[in-house]
């Protein structure tokens, strides 16, 4: 039986995620399997989704997690006991869940990690210059036995920007599964609204987006803009809106799955305007829920999306504000991309997305 060491990162850092549930689904298939075992490197984690009966630990854990001080403190408690397990060599293959290279020095064993994107090495003028994700990452690359990339935008961008064996690198794209979705209502959304979901920093493009949206704000006087996810607004965002008159139009909401679920289905689109990713989970998401999609014109969202949705001209605020107004006058327009949404959709199953990653492992064994 082969088995496999995930390591604590994502699990401690994200309650809700698309990294966590990414690794969380290979976890939750190696359960079941026959072939395969394995160990999650952390002590505590509040995921969501590897929620399991609480313990006792639990509940004690809980009480203490009430600062960000904390926080540092389990991250760190986590990252001490991976270290641990690493040492103990009881294992056959290590992936890791990001890019801290804490482990490099003392494993023995063949390492595979997954490349999610390459945003920071394609766009660095939109990061903070003493950030380390992008060295991290590159010592990963450098160590690894075998790379996945998570679309062939991602592994183009690798073998551009690292010189990699090639052979090392298996393209494997996420995957959504068929259950049916649950549906947890909102409270206090407005009856129209655009949909916007994640990250507002600079790359997100999501000023560009807020400028279309004033725009039209006064043809549309009904409309409004529902923000999730990407932590609450900030100063520079509240501003902004201030700015642009905004404020009462637009709404940031933290949501559940469930709730997220919701989200996409009572919008007129969901607009996803970034600049580059490396592959645009939300946009399995969105068409599971029966939504509409307005993507920027980037490689990966062609790649991912093809003729499923509609694109904008991703530095053209006239051409993202001309696009939403499509959708807001001609409603057989949602009913097409809905359609067609939902047969792309059919292209990424997950558990073809997970059996392609259990044959990797076995490759390195």
């Amino acid at each position: 039986m082969i088995k496999v060491l995930f390591d604590h990162q994502k699990f401690t850092t994200q309650r809700y995620g698309g990294i966590s549930r990414y690794f969380a689904n290979i976890i939750q298939q190696i359960n079941h399997s026959p072939e395969f075992s394995c160990e999650v490197g952390f002590l505590y984690s509040r995921n969501h989704y590897l929620k399991n009966e609480q313990t006792a630990t639990d509940r004690v854990m809980e009480r203490l997690l009430k600062s960000q001080f904390i926080d540092r403190k389990l991250f760190q408690l986590n990252e001490s006991y991976c270290k641990y397990l690493v040492g103990k060599n009881n294992f056959d293959i290590f992936h890791p869940t990001y890019y801290d290279p804490y482990f490099l020095g003392s494993l023995k064993k063949p390492l595979v990690t997954t490349i999610h994107d390459m945003t920071y090495e394609k766009l660095p003028e939109y990061f903070w210059v003493h950030d380390y994700l992008t060295h991290n990452k590159r010592l990963h690359i450098e160590r690894a036995d075998a790379i996945i990339a998570i679309s062939e935008t991602t592994k183009s961008d690798l073998l551009k920007y690292h010189d990699v064996d090639e052979s090392k690198v298996s393209v494997i794209y996420h995957g959504i599964d068929s259950a049916p979705l649950i549906f947890k209502p909102v409270d206090g959304l407005p009856k129209n609204y655009l949909l916007y979901v994640g990250d507002r920093s600079g790359y997100k493009n999501f000023y560009l987006f807020m400028d279309a949206f004033k725009k039209l704000s006064a043809r549309y006087p009904d409309l409004n803009v529902v923000l999730t996810g990407g932590g609450p607004l900030g100063i520079a965002d509240r501003e902004l809106l201030y700015r642009l008159k905004l404020t009462d139009r637009v709404k940031h909401v933290n949501v559940t799955d469930e709730q997220l679920n919701y989200l996409y289905q009572n919008t007129i689109l969901f607009v996803y305007p970034s600049l580059h990713e490396g592959f645009g989970l939300p946009i399995l998401e969105a068409f599971k829920a029966q939504c509409p999609i307005l993507l920027s014109n980037t490689p990966c969202f062609k790649e991912i999306a093809r003729d499923a949705v509609a694109y904008f001209e991703a530095h053209l605020m006239e051409d993202l504000a001309d696009k939403i107004e499509m959708f807001l006058t001609d409603s057989t327009k949602r009913e097409t991309f809905i359609a067609k949404g939902s047969k792309r959709l059919a292209d990424f199953p997950l558990d073809v997305s997970i059996h392609q990653t259990l044959d990797l492992y076995k490759s390195l064994v």
